[in-house]
């Protein structure tokens, strides 16, 4: 089918990133599988080719799109590299910004934007805890009032780029009386006596992507770091939740896609008795079932994509987009290993990589679950 969601100059941007990927992520895809991170050189260069600025405004060394598929075009491109790189950039360029863009101060966006996209400051969000991954109102993170500073203690667990990061949106308690109104938001700077970080956790997939857990021992946090009002923070999460969970969408059709593409040929090259394997009747349909699935999800993500541009994307059709992507991600993949035989299972394989990647997409931004039960409570259940 063919897709009408994007223009010129969509393509335009989609031929830039697609360059990206070639000169600068696909020569060092061994190098960031071995050092669990992306190189800071890597970093700056994206921020150069404009991929960081996109929510940012030109004032503040930014794009200043305000066009939300130019977003979707750069997670479909790095996705199709991989979901890791993806994943790190998304959190930086596409989860971050708007909270320093709608809520910070004239003088925190100078601060903080302009290195933001340059990729010479590396930002990460700190919403989940040790004690609780999708229950974001019952954080046990607290920060205290001290004259002008704010006292913070706590820690964060699966933090996306939580290891190299210089920025940290940290969500902490103010207020333990109040529950989901007693949160407000942070930024935490790299140097900050009493942050530490833990090591890279040791994850199943992802592997390039530096997920950390984050210590907070007395740090004392300015108040001009605040971000948003005192109590806003979870109200300000739950606003702008469904911009991280329509990206992680995107990603996960594009990934899906690009790997089974690549299934495709290889069912066209390998041969079995004599003849190639997609000829055989059973893999043929296996196949045409999969086309569809990705098309029928890319279809309604589209339209996701299309209604956020305008503003107009409702929470609850978010996380439909979410687990449903995450769910046909996940089948798509897991058949598309079946369809490589042993070699499905050899790590020097992508679709073995890809697999391991993807199972973690039914867990962040939300597990599944949750989403179906943010579903189940707008139709009155």
């Amino acid at each position: 089918m063919p897709r009408n969601l994007y223009d010129a100059d969509h393509e335009e941007f989609r031929a830039t990133v697609a360059e990206f990927v070639e000169r600068s992520l696909k020569p060092r895809a061994e190098e960031m599988l071995a050092a669990h991170s992306i190189d800071r050189e890597v970093w700056r260069e994206a921020g150069k080719q404009g991929l960081f600025g996109l929510d940012i405004p030109e004032e503040f060394g930014g794009m200043g799109a305000d066009d939300y598929r130019f977003n979707a075009i750069s997670a479909e491109e790095l996705s199709k590299f991989n979901a890791a790189v993806s994943s790190c950039f998304g959190i930086h360029s596409d989860v971050c910004p708007p909270y320093i863009v709608d809520l910070g101060t004239d003088e925190q966006k100078q601060r903080w934007l302009p290195g933001m996209a340059s990729g010479e400051l590396i930002c990460a969000i700190a919403m989940t805890e040790p004690s609780g991954g999708s229950d974001l109102a019952a954080l046990k993170t607290t920060a205290v009032r001290d004259g002008d500073d704010w006292v913070m203690n706590g820690s964060k667990t699966f933090i996306t780029n939580g290891y190299q990061c210089d920025l940290v949106i940290v969500a902490a308690r103010t207020d333990v009386t109040k529950g989901p109104k007693g949160i407000t938001l942070f930024m935490v700077e790299d140097g900050m006596p009493g942050f530490s970080r833990g090591r890279k956790l040791d994850k199943v997939g992802q592997e390039e992507s530096d997920t950390a857990e984050l210590f907070f021992g007395n740090v004392r946090v300015p108040d001009a770091n605040r971000i948003g009002p005192e109590g806003m923070g979870f109200i300000a999460m739950m606003q702008r939740l469904p911009q991280e969970r329509v990206g992680a969408a995107v990603s996960n059709v594009a990934h899906a896609k690009q790997i089974l593409l690549e299934t495709i040929d290889y069912a066209k090259e390998r041969k079995a008795f004599g003849q190639p394997i997609g000829s055989f009747q059973h893999n043929k349909f296996k196949i045409a079932e999969l086309v569809t699935a990705i098309e029928v999800a890319e279809a309604y993500v589209d339209d996701c994509i299309e209604a956020h541009a305008q503003q107009k994307l409702s929470a609850v059709d978010a996380a439909k987009a979410k687990w449903w992507s995450a769910q046909v991600q996940n089948d798509v993949l897991d058949e598309c290993v079946q369809l490589h035989g042993g070699y499905g299972f050899m790590n020097e394989y992508r679709v073995a990589r890809a697999w391991r990647d993807a199972r973690v997409t039914k867990i962040w931004a939300g597990s599944n679950e949750i989403m179906k039960e943010l579903i189940g409570r707008d139709l009155g259940l």
